[in-house]
């Protein structure tokens, strides 16, 4: 029948098989009550005690006897038995039958979808337990109607409670630290007035005294109605967090702090402040031991409202045997003074003084227990290896900052010594440099005047003997033979002015006079009185190069450097040698002009090499150098290549030496080229007649020296010029106002009562712009020319000066 309805179905024999057959699996079970009759049913009892949650096996009875269950106590028992039973009696009609089957299969078939739903919610669930264990989150659920509150074991145990403890939610308030209570209510009617989220931090205080931080997160559930129902939420310890950010946050402030502070017992107590504040102690300190008498002395601690201070000195073993630890260098960590072995004997001193737990960590300095840094709590706690880590280092580093305040202070005491110490030693040491300068000074000026001694006294013999020659000829009557003793002295005379010359170059106030050069021209025009100079003994040979460049530079200057250089060559060939004089056009790139010390650009070199011992690296070192010289005292003023190196350097060019011992020497100048063509040879002025004044020409005159007022004056007079003459600047500004007819003024740079020649002519061209000027002088000071160049429009005439060349020159400034 059942086959038929499309129901597959199997008859078993006897009760044995049928219990097996459903442990086998199955839809649905029919059984006749006669075979449940007086049978022992405790195996298909224990098939039905053993099914999961989620069945109820359905079972259809086929009953003898026709009535309810009331008429039939048998259903009555089976019933019980089966549980999910459907009785049907017999005679029954066979839809009946397939009808009452069909239902329960049906039925049987919604319980294992159950089972399929079942599965995967506790899989799920499953899975949020473990997340919520890796998370370190424990759940909660409050009914807000009830107040029952709902923890999972995580979540009790982040109150310090155990798995199977109860955990109220009164238990909870109670648990919260009582300075956070009001906030967490805060929180918890903000999220029901407005349906936010329910977020809140707040600290708890565990049974064992402990101090911890838990974070709370939850939402609002509502019922069908809308109604708030419950909240749901997590909550995890976040004591770690909140602890690393605290001691990083006070970290930062002991070091702001201790910055800003020199003396060590304040910075002491703001350590201890600190550590106070963050752990949330009591008490904190730092004090000194006296080891043998096993005392502490606190001069100032930090306490928290409601604590006495423990300042003074306090006897270790009142309070405990844990002196002992604290002298083997070891941390003492009390969590309750009742409990502890240590502190057995001085419990109520330890409480009397607010310490029920503390932490005291001994300071040593080489190997000696020093100070103490403590720390009291008045009621039990739990001290973690972050609170021991976190007053070590606060202590590391606050002794580090004493540690250098202390050695800044000697650091400064000692740098405060040393420069008192520097400034006497520097005022002796300047005495003594000033001693040895002077020395120095007395030195050179010996050399120096031995020098100038040596070569004016050969001058003065060749002027001083030709006058006399002169004088004894015409008292002879033997005046045809005076001219070769007048051109002995006059080139002795001219020699020693090219002696002062370099000495002005040497201390370039020189005037220099710079024009347009050809140096090939000038090399060549000088080449019979170098070889007639150097001797028979040294051949002199002259590379002139193709094309040189023109260069502005004062071509008198130049023969008297290329005559010294090549006189110094000669005399480093005694035994003869070669001379060569080579010129050359240089176009100096930055690296080349950086190792000769010059602007790149184009220069004209001038060079001189001998053959000769050369110069060691010493003695080119102070080749330059004023008064040094290699020749015997008197032989030498030691000026020679200084005033060739201020002449170039004055005319805008360098000086390079390249010599080794043995290998000869090449100096070599080096000048900027001009864009300009070099201006021809003048012919030697000879017996060529002066040019003489024009009719009523009158010059004025201004010089402090009466012979070379008297030789201009009488020179003047002989051309024909109208001659004035005064003797300091005051008077000749006075000659000038009273006479407007002078035409041009002659005047000396140096002029005694307070009036130099320059300050004369800017205060006569005041009044007369267009008087014309001609200054004379030994040497042009600042005050007439600027950086030894002429300024434009200026006329210098230098000392001394041939009878013709002041002819020529005044001739020429009337004119110009």
């Amino acid at each position: 029948m059942l086959r038929e309805a499309g129901l597959e179905a199997a008859a078993v024999p006897d009760l044995a098989s049928f219990v097996q057959t459903l442990r086998g699996g199955a839809g649905f079970a029919i059984v006749t009550e006669e075979t449940l009759r007086g049978a022992d049913l405790r195996d298909l009892a224990g098939f039905l005690a053993d099914q999961e949650e989620w069945s109820d096996f359905p079972f259809i009875v086929l009953t003898a006897r026709g009535g309810g269950l009331e008429r039939n106590p048998g259903a009555v028992r089976l019933l019980e038995t089966l549980g999910n039973v459907t009785f049907l009696e017999r005679p029954f009609h066979p839809t009946t039958l397939i009808s009452l089957a069909r239902a329960a299969r049906r039925a049987r078939l919604r319980q294992y979808e159950a089972r399929t739903r079942l599965v995967a919610i506790n899989a799920g669930q499953e899975r949020l337990r473990v997340a919520l264990a890796a998370g370190g989150l424990g759940a909660w659920t409050m009914d807000l109607r009830s107040n029952d509150l709902h923890t999972s074991p995580e979540c009790r145990a982040q109150y310090g409670r155990g798995a199977d403890e109860p955990f109220s939610y009164p238990d909870l308030l109670d648990a919260i630290h009582p300075d956070d209570r009001a906030h967490m209510r805060a929180a918890v009617d903000r999220s029901l007035s407005t349906g936010e989220h329910y977020e809140v931090e707040y600290r708890i205080v565990w049974p064992d005294g402990s101090l911890h931080w838990i974070q709370v997160n939850g939402r609002l559930e509502h019922d069908s109605h809308g109604r708030v129902r419950q909240m749901v939420g997590v909550s995890q310890d976040v004591t770690a967090r909140r602890r690393v950010l605290s001691h990083q946050a006070a970290l930062i402030a002991l070091g702001d702090g201790l910055r800003e502070m020199t003396d060590p017992a304040e910075m002491s107590y703001l350590a201890a402040e600190i550590i106070g504040t963050t752990l949330g102690v009591s008490r904190a300190g730092y004090g000194l031991i006296d080891r043998a008498n096993e005392t502490i002395t606190i001069e100032r601690d930090w306490n928290s409202p409601g604590t006495v201070s423990l300042a003074g000195t306090l006897q270790f073993r009142d309070y405990g045997s844990y002196i002992d630890n604290l002298k083997r260098g070891e941390v003492v960590t009390i969590a309750d003074a009742r409990l502890d072995p240590r502190t057995s004997g001085g419990t109520a001193e330890l409480e009397a003084i607010h310490a029920r737990a503390f932490i005291n960590m001994p300071v040593v300095d080489h190997g000696a227990f020093v100070a103490l840094l403590y720390v009291n709590n008045k009621s039990v706690r739990e001290w973690s290896p972050e609170d021991i880590a976190f007053m070590r280092d606060v202590a590391d580093r606050t002794q580090a900052a004493i540690e250098r305040r202390n050695a800044e202070a000697a650091l400064a005491e000692l740098a405060e010594s040393l420069e008192r110490q520097v400034e006497e030693r520097t005022r002796e040491s300047e005495a003594a440099q000033e001693q040895l300068r002077q020395a120095q000074k007395m030195e050179a000026v010996g050399q120096l005047t031995g020098g100038l001694a040596h070569d004016f006294n050969n001058l003065l013999t060749g002027i001083s003997g030709g006058l006399e020659l002169i004088e004894m000829r015409i008292k002879q009557g033997r005046s045809g033979e005076i001219g070769k003793y007048v051109e002995m002295a006059r080139t002795a005379a001219k020699r020693a002015a090219s002696l002062t010359h370099r000495l002005l170059a040497f201390s370039r106030r020189q005037t220099l006079d710079p024009k347009p050069t050809d140096i090939n021209r000038l090399v060549a025009s000088m080449d019979e009185f170098l070889r007639r100079s150097v001797g028979p003994a040294v051949e002199i040979e002259v590379v002139g190069a193709g094309g040189l460049w023109t260069t502005l530079v004062d071509a008198n200057q130049l023969e008297n450097a290329l005559l010294n250089l090549c006189i110094n060559a000669r005399d480093a060939m005694p035994d003869g040698g070669r001379i060569t004089i080579e010129t050359a056009n240089k176009w100096l790139d930055a690296a080349a002009a950086r190792e000769r010390d010059l602007p790149p650009g184009q220069y004209v070199s001038l060079c001189v090499t001998d053959t000769g011992t050369g110069m060691s690296p010493e003695t080119i070192e102070r080749a330059f150098d004023p008064f040094y010289t290699t020749k015997p005292i008197g032989e030498g003023t030691g000026l020679g290549l200084s005033m060739i190196y201020g002449f170039v350097r004055q005319s805008g060019g360098q000086v390079r030496i390249y010599s080794e011992m043995g290998e000869g020497t090449t100096m070599c100048l080096y000048f900027p080229r001009v864009h300009s063509q070099a201006q021809p040879e003048q012919d030697t002025v000879g017996a060529a007649p002066l040019p003489p004044s024009l009719v009523g020409e009158t010059v004025l005159v201004v010089d402090d020296e009466p012979a070379v007022r008297a030789l201009i004056v009488d020179t003047l007079a002989e051309l024909g010029y109208d001659a004035m003459e005064a003797g300091d600047g005051v008077s000749g500004l006075a000659m000038l106002r009273a006479h407007p007819g002078i035409q041009l003024l002659v005047t000396d740079v140096g002029l005694p009562k307070g009036m130099n020649g320059r300050q004369l002519a800017d205060a006569a061209r005041v009044d007369r712009p267009d008087l014309k000027v001609l200054f004379i002088t030994g040497y042009a000071e600042n005050a007439v020319i600027g950086n030894g160049q002429l300024d434009p429009g200026m006329h210098v005439l230098t000392k001394p000066f041939a009878i013709d060349v002041l002819a020529n020159r005044i001739r020429e400034v009337i004119a110009s």
